[in-house]
């Protein structure tokens, strides 16, 4: 199952998890399929990013399946502009991608959000 997971990492968290890749590798075993991880160092900086108007558009996208901007606006009840700012910041964080027709499709099977609001430290 591929999922994005975003987060607020603990300090050196992605570091340990590197090591026990390199570990399996060392030892000639198979490395499990990785999933994508998106980090912040806050929860400010992580909703900033991804608001309430951009969860709905992955959502939506979601539900559509490969879609156009203008489908995925009429989708929403907002305007064609707006839609394509967010799908701009959305492929470039990697929650959203384009088909060889350049359709935006979703190609996580999950979105994990995760937020530890205490004692979380950015790696």
């Amino acid at each position: 199952m591929s999922k994005a997971i975003v987060e607020i990492p603990r300090r050196g968290e992605y570091f340990q998890r590197a090591l026990e890749v390199a570990a399996l590798v060392d030892a000639g075993q198979a490395v499990p399929e990785a999933d994508y991880h998106l980090g912040y160092s806050s929860a400010a900086q992580l909703f900033g990013e991804l608001t309430p108007v951009r969860l709905a558009l992955l959502e939506a996208l979601k539900g559509l399946g490969p879609a156009s901007i203008e489908a995925l606006a009429g989708r929403l009840g907002r305007n064609e502009t707006d839609v394509h700012a967010d799908t701009l910041e959305l492929l470039d964080l990697g929650l959203v991608e384009k088909t060889g027709a350049g359709l935006l499709w979703v190609p996580w099977e999950e979105i994990q959000i995760r937020v530890n609001l205490c004692g979380a430290q950015a790696a």
